[in-house]
């Protein structure tokens, strides 16, 4: 190869070069940016899946209190209940995915319908029949719980596995950011190498022909 080529090779190289190193360092850390919210959206879903389960075992527990201490923790059952139905509300907005929709909705038909029984548990209460509510509770309303607590527990689960995916997937992202960033800092190293001996082959060339001027 002539000097002139291997200078025309070098500049072309040297354009060439920090325009593919910034192309592959913006796909790559594009790819980082995209994995990197997944892993957020996936870890908001499962924090609101486990909140939604806690907030189905409170609620029972509240329930089954007021039911033995004479209506006292009735108000705190309450809270309880409007809490879950406000997480139930946030995750039928949130969870999108067919197989989360079909739990969702296992969950609130379990939780309508618990919610209507616990009202004749109340007013059984109120009319001073206190073993009515104790069986309404210990009974039918187990059920409603039971079917509550599985779906929920199910949901969760679901989003333990799309967690788990989506840092896998933020995972193999930096690992292949790695491989690509690695591949053009020994592509840059190349360029290097063939623009020092271009310039040393050229500057030998401005020196042979001096001599030969002299």
């Amino acid at each position: 190869m002539t000097i002139r080529a291997r200078l025309f090779a070098a500049m072309v190289l040297t354009v060439l070069g920090p325009l593919v190193t910034i192309g592959v360092a913006l796909s790559a850390f594009g790819t980082l940016s995209d994995r990197f919210d997944d892993v957020q959206r996936a870890n908001a879903a499962q924090g609101l899946a486990l909140d939604l389960k806690f907030a189905v075992t409170d609620m029972n527990g509240w329930q089954t209190a007021y039911g033995y201490d004479d209506g006292r923790s009735r108000t705190t059952f309450v809270t309880s209940a409007r809490s879950t139905r406000d997480l139930l509300d946030r995750a039928q907005r949130e969870l999108t995915a067919p197989r989360e929709r079909a739990l969702l909705e296992e969950l609130g038909g379990a939780y309508d319908r618990f919610m209507r029984l616990d009202e004749q548990a109340w007013q059984a209460l109120k009319d001073h029949r206190p073993e009515a509510t104790k069986r309404i509770l210990l009974g039918p309303e187990l059920e409603h719980y039971a079917t509550m607590a599985r779906a929920a527990g199910e949901l969760a689960t679901e989003q333990d596995r799309s967690a788990a995916a989506a840092a896998t997937g933020f995972d193999d992202a930096r690992d292949t950011a790695k491989r690509e960033l690695v591949a053009v800092g020994i592509g840059a190293g190349v360029v290097i190498i063939l623009l020092l001996i271009t310039v040393q082959d050229v500057v030998k060339l401005a020196l042979e022909r001096r001599d030969e001027q002299a």
